[in-house]
C-alpha cells in the first residue's frame, strides 16, 4: 500500500515537505522549548498572516510575503520587549492583531474571487508544489547553517541570557537573531501544518525529546525524528481516512505527548512504592 501512495507526485512532494520541515522544527523547537518561547512563536506565526495577504495583493506566492512579514514581526516583538520595556505578553499582542487584520484588508483589496486561505491557516501538506519544496530547503539551509555557525552564543543565551550577556556574549543580537530563526521555521511550517498549529509542531516534538535526552544537540535529533515521525503518520492517516492533513498531523504528535506524559506519571509513582 505504501508503495502504492508513494507513486503519486503530490505523496512525493508532501514527504519530502515533512521531511524537510522536521530538520528546521527539531533543531529551532529545541531552543523554543529550552527558552520557553512558545508563546512569542505563536504571534510570529499569526502575524504572518499580514504577510500571506501581502503576497496575495501583490499578486506573488504567498510565502514570499510571509517571510518579510515574519522576520519583521521577531524583530519588532524583540526590540518592543527588550528595549523599550513594553511587557512581552503585550508586544506579541498588538503585532498578532495587527498581522491578521492587515492580512484581512489587503485580501479584501485584492480583485476577483477570495483566495483559498484554508491551506495557509490550517496547512495542506498534499497540495505543496515544487518552487515551495525549493524555498523550505533553501531556508533549511539557513536556519542550519545559522545555528552551526552561532551554536556556542544560541545554547548561551538559551539556557541564562543574563550570565551569557554578563560573560560577554552580544545577548540582545543574539535574542533577535533566535527569535529571526524561529520566524523562518514558522514559513517552513506554514504549508505543513498551517499558521494556526504551527506552535504545535514547534514545541511538541522538542518537548518529548527533552524527557529523552541530557544535551541540546541529542534534544535537537531526537525532536527532529520525532517530527518526521508525526508528519509522515499523519500524513497516511490522513490521506487513508481523507482527514485534514495539518490536524492529523497535530492530533497525532498531541496524541504521542500525552501518551509520554502519562507514562512518566506511572512511572514515578511505581518508583516512589
Amino acid at each position: 500500500m505504501l508503495h502504492d501512495i508513494l507513486t503519486y507526485e503530490f505523496m512525493q512532494n508532501a514527504l519530502l515537505a515533512a521531511l524537510l520541515s522536521s530538520v528546521a522544527c527539531g533543531i529551532i523547537g529545541s531552543f523554543v522549548v529550552v527558552k520557553k518561547i512558545g508563546f512569542i512563536s505563536g504571534g510570529i506565526a499569526h502575524t504572518a498572516f499580514g504577510g500571506i495577504g501581502l503576497g496575495y495583493w501583490l499578486g506573488v506566492n504567498p510565502l514570499l510575503g510571509i517571510i518579510p512579514f515574519s522576520l519583521a514581526a521577531a524583530l519588532g516583538i524583540g526590540l518592543l520587549s527588550k528595549k523599550a520595556k513594553v511587557p512581552e505578553d503585550t508586544a506579541i499582542g498588538t503585532f498578532w492583531a495587527a498581522g491578521m487584520a492587515i492580512g484581512v484588508i489587503l485580501i479584501g483589496l485584492t480583485p476577483g474571487y477570495a483566495p483559498n486561505l484554508f491551506s495557509y491557516l490550517f496547512g495542506n501538506i498534499l497540495t505543496v508544489p515544487s518552487f515551495d519544496l525549493w524555498m523550505i530547503f533553501l531556508l533549511d539551509v539557513v536556519i542550519v547553517g545559522t545555528v552551526f555557525l552561532c551554536q556556542k552564543e544560541l545554547l548561551a543565551i538559551a539556557f541564562d541570557e543574563e550570565y551569557a550577556a554578563v560573560s560577554g556574549v552580544p545577548a540582545l543580537l543574539f535574542y533577535l537573531l533566535l527569535l529571526c530563526l524561529i520566524a523562518l521555521t514558522v514559513v517552513v511550517m506554514v504549508r505543513v501544518v498551517g499558521i494556526v498549529m504551527v506552535i504545535a509542531l514547534l514545541t511538541v516534538p522538542a518537548a518529548i525529546a527533552r524527557n529523552f535526552s541530557r544535551s541540546l544537540p541529542a534534544m535537537m535529533a531526537i525532536a527532529t525524528l520525532l517530527s518526521l515521525v508525526f508528519s509522515t503518520l499523519g500524513l497516511m492517516l490522513s490521506y487513508l481516512f481523507n482527514l485534514a492533513s495539518g490536524a492529523t498531523i497535530i492530533l497525532v504528535a498531541t496524541t504521542a505527548f500525552m501518551l509520554v506524559q502519562v507514562a512518566q506519571i506511572f512511572m514515578r509513582s511505581a518508583a516512589a512504592r
